[in-house]
């Protein structure tokens, strides 16, 4: 499946240290994992963790879910250890938290080698340098660290996200500008359902391609979010078909609910249909 439209709905942390969780992240419903061995890994567990994650991707049975490790950054006495222990791994993407220019994934890539690259975006120098850092050759996708960003931009929490939105924003038009994905941050209140959907609906509008879920509970409001609905694949295949009829007719103008149909909006059609095609191909997988 090509990586920049394989779905990416629900991309749900797991810490690499616990064999429980590592198990049963087999049959959940999740588009995308990242195996954390930053945040959700205790110091005295750090080296550890790379030998409990490694046994488990070795076993298999993740099926088609997109299989990404967080390390530890290399300002810390565990992250270039961990990059040389992911690249011996069967993973998919190698994802470095706290990236601020592209001269960290340079770092990164010199240990990891032909592996794809994700970046954490959580730090304003980070969305400052947004558009360089998603142009870097390896890279694959970018995950937006909401809680690290909040931090250190010393903003409060509002449901409509309202302070987050410039840096959001940013990574967004950085990521669209090269092709990447880009999944949206975190939502912490986990048993807020009404709250994550709430987020989860914003990101989508905003334009991301999933969002990272800290617990199980999640998956199912984010998959929903962020899949295509019925209305809208009836809308799109209704829309190709009228104006595919209008070109046959040798007319430049189709509509369909009263509005108007162009190129671009056919365009728009096939990426909505090509989307629900890539779900079910990884649902049936």
């Amino acid at each position: 499946m090509d990586p920049r439209t394989r779905p990416c709905r629900s991309v749900l942390y797991i810490p690499g240290s616990k064999e429980r969780a590592l198990d049963k992240a087999r049959g959940l419903a999740a588009d995308a994992i990242i195996f954390d061995l930053e945040d959700a890994v205790t110091p005295e567990e750090k080296v550890t963790a790379r030998e409990t994650l490694k046994v488990e991707l070795d076993k298999g049975g993740y099926g088609n879910r997109l299989r990404i490790v967080r390390i530890n950054g290399f300002d810390t006495e565990w992250g270039r250890d961990d990059a040389a222990a992911v690249a011996a791994m069967p993973a998919d993407a190698v994802l470095l938290p706290k990236v601020s220019s592209p001269a960290d994934l340079d770092a990164l890539a010199a240990i990891t080698g032909d592996m794809p690259l994700w970046a954490m975006m959580e730090t304003p120098r980070g969305m400052l340098n947004a558009p360089a850092i998603a142009a870097h050759p390896k890279l694959q996708g970018m995950v937006m660290g909401t809680n690290d960003l909040a931090k250190e931009l010393q903003t409060r929490f509002r449901a409509d996200r309202e302070p987050m939105i410039t840096a959001l924003g940013l990574c967004l038009l950085a990521a669209r500008a090269e092709g990447r994905l880009i999944v949206d941050g975190v939502y912490n209140a986990y048993l807020d359902e009404a709250g994550l959907k709430q987020e989860c609906d914003q990101g989508r509008d905003m334009g991301f391609d999933g969002k990272t879920l800290i617990h199980p509970a999640q998956i199912a409001v984010a998959n929903a979010a962020f899949a295509p609905s019925e209305a809208e694949i009836d809308l799109a295949r209704r829309q190709i078909a009228a104006y595919e009829e209008t070109r046959a007719a040798g007319q430049g103008v189709a509509v369909v609910d009263g509005r108007i149909v162009e190129n671009l909006h056919v365009a728009t059609a096939r990426e909505v249909l090509a989307k629900a095609e890539a779900i079910e191909a990884l649902q049936a997988g």
